[in-house]
């Protein structure tokens, strides 16, 4: 006879699954918890543990339940993806690498987790060995246009090389996919502006956006919208602040993507006292989540002290489980919190804000050149669209720079490249940070890179980096023309 409290596993795994699913997951842990009290084998509910650990950002916390569940299941492929996942959220390079070698031993005809394992190692800076495995891959594959995308990430293309005779005829082949077109047009603009040939590029452009913006079109006055809407809803009532509690003390950099802040973090990164942690996307979640998303976000003045507090300790808590367990300082790279800097502020008064500004044309055109995964950013298949969004974030900077008085430190990328040492010393000052030389080597610290700059942030700081756009000022008149009717 089934003993009733094993018969009662279904039921329960069910229960926690579903209070998971709706982010309950004090009561989803409990749930995991209970199944495991009556048999620790279930390898289900280990895996789902080692989920909630790393969704609290305390990916370390998960390793046993994620060891546990693949001792229970080796052949289980959901958890070696997983393992991926959180190996690369604890930065543990060498077995995010023996994950991907057992996805691709269970499945060695399958191009993606090659693929994957490949962009991986351009990721961590081995892009030798990447564009090795890439080209392997090419000659099994050669219409692949993803995978001719991905390898010019990562490398640039000399004259002659193959790879372009290559893509030229994947991008002709008649049984192309649109979205292989696309990926081969990102692909042939990049090899274009490697060769010199600028009159080619933006016909490439033209076409991998146009693809894109077919999959993923915009709602500009939407996010528009939404926009003005959170920032009226944190400006209603007066200026709050609640006790300074807790570490680490975060460092918001945000600006446009593309705009430089991956430099900028990584200066700040190479400090002793500083963990860079990427584009982690907490605050906002975290705010929208608690206080309202969007339109649909509470005013300021609705929302009391100890909510601020809980917002403050949760975001603290997540930046504890995906740093370094001894960095006094972490940096949160993540696009849009400008939006929230008023929860920001009023929950963390000790947070630094670095802001970094970019020559718009220079960010529209190295947004309009790059392909983001998934319709990210949806407007950045349109140059009118692109123009938009650069003024709507300026007008939320400047909405704040009134707001919170001497809160933002704004860093001019241009300048930062032209004059590196009294830039840099200015952002650490900022950051409440003395000066070390190290700052200024950042380029020779190792570490996992998520940003498409993964390849610029391996040397070290140019001047060579800025006025792109003058190359390709014809191209850009979409954007000139729309960003001077805003601007007038």
């Amino acid at each position: 006879m089934i003993p009733i409290e094993r018969a009662k596993i279904p039921q329960i795994y069910q229960q926690a699954l579903a209070h998971q699913q709706r982010s309950e997951l004090d009561k989803a842990e409990d749930g995991y918890r209970l199944i495991l009290t009556i048999d620790p084998t279930i390898a289900e509910a280990q895996y789902r543990l080692a989920q909630i650990a790393l969704t609290r950002g305390k990916g370390a916390d998960g390793l046993p339940h994620l060891q546990a569940a693949l001792a229970a299941k080796p052949g289980e492929k959901v958890l070696w993806q997983f393992a991926v996942e959180l190996y690369s959220a604890i930065g543990d390079s060498d077995r995010v690498l023996d994950a991907y070698d057992h996805l691709i031993a269970m499945e060695p005809k399958e191009i993606k987790p090659k693929a994957d394992k490949a962009l991986y190692l351009q990721s961590i800076g081995e892009f030798a060995v990447a564009e090795r495995q890439f080209r392997k891959l090419l000659k099994q594959y050669p219409y692949e246009g993803e995978l001719y995308r991905i390898l010019l990430g990562g490398k640039t293309v000399a004259e002659g090389d193959p790879l372009v005779a290559g893509m030229i005829k994947a991008l002709k082949h008649p049984r192309q996919s649109e979205l292989g077109k696309m990926h081969l047009g990102y692909a042939m603009a990049k090899a274009m502006e490697d060769a010199g040939k600028t009159d080619k590029v933006f016909g490439y452009l033209n076409l991998a956006n146009g693809i894109q913006r077919k999959v993923y079109p915009p709602d500009m006055p939407g996010i528009e919208q939404e926009r003005r809407a959170v920032l009226a809803a944190q400006s209603d009532g007066p200026l709050r602040q609640i006790p300074v509690g807790g570490t680490p003390t975060p460092i918001f950099v945000t600006g446009m993507p593309r705009s430089g802040t991956t430099l900028v973090e990584q200066i700040l990164g190479a400090h002793s006292a500083v963990d860079p942690a990427g584009e982690l996307g907490y605050a906002l979640r975290l705010a929208f989540g608690r206080f309202g998303a969007g339109v649909a976000m509470r005013k300021m003045s609705q929302i009391k002290d100890e909510e601020l507090a809980a917002f403050a300790d949760d975001y603290r808590a997540r930046l504890r489980g995906a740093t370094r367990a001894d960095a006094l300082k972490v940096t949160d790279k993540s696009i849009k919190s400008e939006l929230v800097f008023g929860l920001v502020h009023a929950a963390m008064p000790d947070a630094r804000i670095i802001v970094v500004h970019r020559g718009p044309r220079d960010i529209a055109l190295s947004i309009y050149k790059n392909y983001f995964q998934d319709g990210k950013h949806r407007y950045a298949n349109d140059l009118g669209d692109i123009a938009a969004s650069i003024y709507g974030f300026q007008q939320s900077v400047a909405f704040w720079k009134q707001r919170l008085p001497g809160v933002i430190h704004e860093v001019q990328y241009e300048a930062l490249v032209a004059d590196p040492e009294p830039q840099a010393r200015a952002l650490l000052a900022a950051a409440g940070l003395e000066w070390e030389d190290a700052c200024l080597d950042f380029h020779l610290k190792k570490g996992m890179v998520k940003t498409l700059s993964l390849h610029q942030v391996r040397q070290p700081i140019h001047a060579g980096r800025k006025e792109a756009w003058r190359k390709f000022e014809a191209d850009l008149k979409p954007f000139t023309d729309a960003w001077e009717a805003l601007t007038g």
